[in-house]
């Protein structure tokens, strides 16, 4: 679904991203590892088209979109979850939901599967989003980012500060979109335990550049939790 090959990005005089490549597939997850400050964040943002890159290609269902802007990417199927959430306090759940759903006609109703995903935000529909706790949002988050029925889901550290129930029904949620076979799954994280579970594929970044990568059943014996230790 993704392929990006070789992309550079500068934020002033330093070299954030070096030369990185990577690619997902339709039905797998691909985790990317790293410590803080490494230039996960840069790197998705870049994907989505918030921070341009220098030089290298972005390219989506076979398609360059290196040039695209973000909402051309989130029309072309890809759904993104930024780090902290950034739902709109303001908005109930429902509103919250129906702006993933911003460039379809306004008629468009809120898929159902979003509640069968995460049974607490159809109890909360009328609430306001800044009322609901961490974990809460997180959940409608995702599901913002999935209304629109996007082919590719990025998730930038979906787990921080979120509590152990709802890091695991979230994992649930990630492995059961990805068994469908129709979306491809690029998942940001630093809890390591959380990434090796649900990862088919991982890549671990030092530095701005990719240091390692591989299947997701060889991370114990590749030694990866001992590189992205802190």
């Amino acid at each position: 679904m993704l392929t990006v090959k070789n992309i550079n990005q500068y934020y002033g005089g330093s070299h954030i991203l070096r030369d990185v490549s990577l690619q997902t597939t339709l039905g797998k997850v691909t985790v990317l590892l790293g410590r803080n400050g490494v230039g996960k964040t840069t790197l998705l943002k870049s994907l989505m088209g918030l921070v341009p890159i220098k030089t290298g290609s972005i390219e989506f269902d076979g398609r360059a979109i290196e040039k695209a802007t973000p909402y051309e990417r989130a029309r072309a199927g890809i759904g993104f979850v930024p780090q902290g959430r950034e739902i709109f306090a303001r908005l109930t759940v429902e509103e919250n939901l129906r702006m993933g759903l911003a460039y379809k006609p306004g008629s468009t109703p809120v898929p159902a599967e979003l509640y069968e995903l995460f049974p607490v935000l159809k109890q909360m529909l009328h609430r306001r989003g800044g009322d609901l706790s961490g974990g809460q949002q997180q959940q409608l988050a995702i599901a913002r980012a999935l209304a629109a029925g996007p082919r590719l889901l990025i998730l930038d550290e979906p787990t921080e500060g979120i509590q152990p129930s709802i890091i695991k029904d979230i994992g649930r949620v990630i492995r059961m979109l990805a068994d469908r076979g129709d979306m491809a799954i690029l998942l940001c994280e630093q809890y390591y335990d959380f990434a090796e579970e649900l990862a088919d594929d991982y890549l671990v970044m030092e530095r701005g550049e990719v240091i390692a990568r591989g299947p997701g059943s060889e991370m114990a014996e590749k030694g990866v939790r001992q590189l992205v230790a802190i």
